[in-house]
């Protein structure tokens, strides 16, 4: 494993407590940063931070992520314990099953596109001013591949990735000259408990269209966000980053 410095930030990761946000709250552990993990699931989280305990200093906070309120509680009670928040990793999401647009339920369409997409922003909305104060900042995203594509059968999964990708890049240059990095990572498919949620002629057909023949691996999509969280990426912001074995070239 290469070594990416992260001694004296604090991370906030959301839904940290299982799958990609795991690997990447440990990652960031691993590099030195102090990790606070935001996850609605209180009883998975408690496992999450005992999991990761030997790895470095780890913490966690309750929070539903579609609550301005919880959000702005979150962040003020971060701030208060540590201090600062450096760097912010919006993870959290959930797929929402499969269907034709005209067959999924309007109120799943509004739930995926409200955790996906409208939490990131309550998120940045905080966080980031938190990071003004300090002059420094790292918002890693976690988009996908179906974002910039559209996966059929997923359109309020696409729908909700590819307007993440729009706000890390609208963001991105609000804060452009404040110290504050925003960009996003586009990974295909990794093998993680959203596929729970999702049909096996969905997952055949992602897994279809990715070049390499495999599914990505959580700690390659934890790799890259360390390093999109350190000082060493300096000169990208409002970029999108692809991680999909060769689907996606653009």
């Amino acid at each position: 494993m290469n070594q990416i410095d992260l001694q004296g930030r604090v991370a906030v990761v959301t839904g940290g407590a299982q799958g990609i946000g795991f690997a990447i709250s440990e990652r960031l552990l691993q590099s030195g940063a102090t990790v606070v993990m935001w996850d609605v699931d209180a009883a998975r989280l408690d496992e999450a931070c005992k999991a990761l305990k030997t790895a470095g200093p780890v913490s966690g906070t309750t929070v539903e992520l579609t609550d301005d309120a919880a959000v702005a509680a979150a962040t003020a009670s971060t701030v208060q314990t540590f201090g600062r928040i450096d760097i912010l990793v919006n993870n959290a999401g959930i797929t929402g099953g499969n269907g034709t647009t005209w067959e999924l339920d309007p109120a799943v369409w509004r739930r995926v596109v409200e955790v996906n997409l409208i939490a990131p922003y309550l998120t940045c909305r905080h966080v980031v001013k938190a990071m003004l104060d300090k002059g420094f900042g790292r918002i890693v995203n976690i988009a996908s591949v179906a974002g910039k594509e559209g996966n059929p059968n997923a359109s309020h999964y696409s729908a909700s990735k590819a307007g993440l990708i729009a706000l890390t890049k609208s963001l991105a240059k609000e804060v452009a000259t404040k110290g504050i990095l925003v960009n996003a990572i586009t990974p295909a498919v990794a093998r993680t408990a959203m596929f729970e949620q999702m049909t096996q002629a969905h997952i055949d057909y992602m897994l279809g269209k990715i070049p390499m023949g495999r599914f990505v691996e959580v700690k390659e999509i934890a790799a890259m966000a360390a390093w999109l969280a350190s000082e060493d990426c300096s000169f990208s912001t409002g970029a999108v980053f692809d991680i999909t074995g060769g689907r996606a070239t653009y």
